[in-house]
């Protein structure tokens, strides 16, 4: 009849809503779990918040318990997890122990600078890796490939932090080693941006030596497996040179991996920044987290610990999602 949607279409149309609202569903039973794995896995870390924060003051037993009771540690553990699950579900995150303030609004001040230096250095990383994996796959065997494929799983190896460490040692004189803007900095815009872009320089080096490598590996074996195909045979039979033949028939179908590797990675990388962060003082979530360990500050830990938690499910769902709306034999799946 006319009107009516075909019924192979219809199909596709459930089976995308069927599909979209299982991958939410598992998102929000992850992002469950994490709240409730967040509250128990920082009771565990030694150390007592109301001893960290009167350490070095001369407090007596009634002003130590009544700090407890202002926290609410005082009460059971029972009491404190119900307590910190209402707060939850109204996306109340707590005070601070340490900045006395909503674990919410230092989380928002401490997210622009994380996303601008795990962005900026994520775009670099895929484009480094995916150029060398590229050049790499199509001259396999040749000594670019073995150097570059060489270098990057050695890199890949470093620990983030020692890295880091080596730069700053090593290129302090040219670059700041620590924080995100000079005080006496002009406060006009173009000042600002381009001492934040001097600020930013090494860690985002440090952060891009070590990533890129999985973008070069992955590009490089996807790049790999495409190369025999029939389709490239038929393509260079039809006399196209061999730079088209890389540029719009292999890359376009070997990027699929790739680009799922991207969103993934993104969200492991926005809580793989502690370590840069801790060594550069750059003043994102990471840094954040830290300063929220060596107290412990428990409402910050579970609140940067659901943020960052919550970003990797995120990028899961995305990949996910990217990847069926990429790869039409997903779709029909």
């Amino acid at each position: 009849m006319a009107g009516l949607a075909p019924p192979g279409r219809v199909r596709r149309r459930t089976g995308v809503i069927g599909h979209l609202a299982r991958k939410l569903g598992g998102a929000l039973a992850s992002l469950v779990f994490v709240v409730v794995l967040g509250f128990f896995l920082f009771r565990v870390i030694p150390g007592d918040p109301v001893v960290a924060m009167t350490r070095g003051r001369p407090v007596g037993s009634a002003q130590i318990a009544d700090l407890r009771a202002r926290l609410g540690l005082d009460k059971s553990l029972g009491e404190q997890f119900l307590d910190y699950l209402v707060n939850a579900a109204r996306g109340d995150l707590g005070t601070s122990y340490v900045y006395n303030r909503p674990v919410a609004d230092l989380i928002g001040e401490r997210l622009w600078p994380t996303v601008l230096l795990v962005g900026t250095a994520t775009a670099l990383a895929v484009v480094v890796g995916l150029w060398l994996g590229i050049r790499g796959a199509w001259r396999r065997g040749s000594r670019f490939d073995r150097v570059s494929t060489g270098v990057a799983l050695t890199q890949w190896a470093m620990p983030t932090f020692w890295l880091g460490m080596l730069l700053s040692m090593a290129t302090g004189d040219l670059f700041p080693t620590g924080g995100m803007r000079y005080p006496d900095t002009p406060p006009d815009f173009l000042s600002q941006s381009l001492d934040v872009a001097h600020h930013m320089v090494l860690p985002v080096i440090t952060m891009v030596a070590v990533v890129y490598a999985q973008y070069l590996l992955v590009m490089r074996s996807s790049l790999l497996e495409e190369m025999h195909a029939d389709y490239l045979v038929t393509a260079r039979a039809k006399g196209l040179r061999d730079d088209l033949v890389r540029r719009r028939h292999a890359v376009p179908n070997a990027l699929l991996p790739t680009v799922t590797l991207v969103f993934l990675h993104l969200g492991l990388v926005v809580s793989g920044a502690i370590t840069v962060e801790t060594v550069f003082s750059w003043p994102g979530l990471g840094l954040l987290t830290y300063e929220a360990l060596t107290g412990p500050d428990l409402p910050l830990l579970q609140g940067t610990f659901v943020v960052l938690a919550g970003a990797v499910i995120t990028m899961n769902v995305l990949a996910d999602l990217v990847y069926r709306v990429l790869d039409p034999r997903v779709r029909a799946a």
